[in-house]
């Protein structure tokens, strides 16, 4: 995830945004910044899905194959 001071730095554009309006170096940080904060979003919810592992209500292993098989080259749930 993003540091806590890129988000707060976010946060202070937005609201001046809304209040004052921004410089075009501003502009140009705000979506910097956002693309920055997307890229880190899209990264942490792969890693994440990539480690699921899916069982039914009977206790089977029903994660999909491709999902299982960036698990095996990863190492993960002792998949081989």
């Amino acid at each position: 995830m993003l540091e806590k001071k890129k988000l707060d730095r976010i946060n202070d554009l937005v609201r001046k945004e809304r209040n004052e309006g921004l410089t075009e170096e501003e502009k140009t940080e705000q979506k910097a910044l956002r693309e920055e904060y997307i890229q880190a979003f899209r990264s942490g919810m792969k890693n994440q899905i990539e480690g699921m592992k899916i069982v039914d209500p009977d206790g089977n292993d029903v994660t999909p194959d491709k999902v299982k098989d960036i698990q095996k080259e990863k190492g993960l749930h002792g998949r081989d």
